[in-house]
């Protein structure tokens, strides 16, 4: 939830940047949304995928288990942009180390 109380609206896009795809999400991640950020980072075949979650507001434990799933289907070719929010989860979770988690910036 942003300050004011009301959720962050959840979105997802993706673009093609050469053999790299970038799926931006913005919002909350949670068991309602994390099934389509999975899924649109899977939807075109790609060398590279970056998921860019700089904008993400809100990540649970669905949020989680869906960017491991794809962790585990696109071995060392996928990187995860954090936010400061996600990055504090993923550390918390013992995954702060892995090799697809970008520093927070």
């Amino acid at each position: 939830m942003d300050q004011g109380g009301e959720p962050s609206v959840f979105s997802v896009s993706t673009e093609f940047d050469g053999d790299q795809l970038r799926v931006v999400v913005t919002g909350e991640v949670d068991m309602a949304t994390a099934d389509t950020m999975f899924q649109s980072a899977l939807r075109e075949p790609a060398g590279q995928v970056l998921l860019d979650l700089r904008a993400v507001t809100f990540f649970d434990s669905a949020a989680i288990y869906a960017v491991l799933q794809l962790a585990e289907r696109l071995p060392d070719r996928l990187n995860v942009l954090p936010s400061r929010q996600v990055g504090r989860v993923l550390e918390i979770s013992g995954l702060g180390d892995q090799g697809w988690l970008r520093p927070v910036v």
